[in-house]
């Protein structure tokens, strides 16, 4: 991802179970929250060291969702978020490229279960 692409703006909806961030270059990327709580990147949740770089973008167009809350959330320097979650997990850094590449609007709709 191009250094010079960075969030303008990150808003987190509860009720509609959505993290929202806008984007320097005007991307708006929508996050389903259940999909990114399934995505953490910690090594915990993520099954080692090995696996850090594997993702489940399909978490995204789950159908019926368990509702997920975000209690907090905090800026990483410039680089990432930490997000603590409702069921106690905040080991996990979002970083700005990790985010944009798990944009949901970049997989095909074919993708979705």
């Amino acid at each position: 991802m191009n250094e010079s692409i960075f969030p303008t703006g990150i808003e987190v909806s509860n009720n509609d179970q959505v993290l929202e961030i806008e984007w320097s270059d005007g991307l708006k990327s929508s996050y389903p929250l259940f999909g990114l709580r399934q995505n953490c990147p910690c090594v915990m949740c993520r099954g080692g060291h090995a696996h850090m770089s594997e993702f489940n973008p399909e978490a995204f167009f789950e159908k019926h969702p368990s509702k997920i809350d975000i209690k907090d959330i905090q800026q990483v320097g410039n680089h990432a978020i930490q997000i603590t979650w409702a069921d106690g997990h905040n080991s996990g850094m979002y970083r700005w490229e990790t985010l944009r590449m798990l944009d949901p609007a970049n997989y095909s709709k074919d993708h979705k279960s």
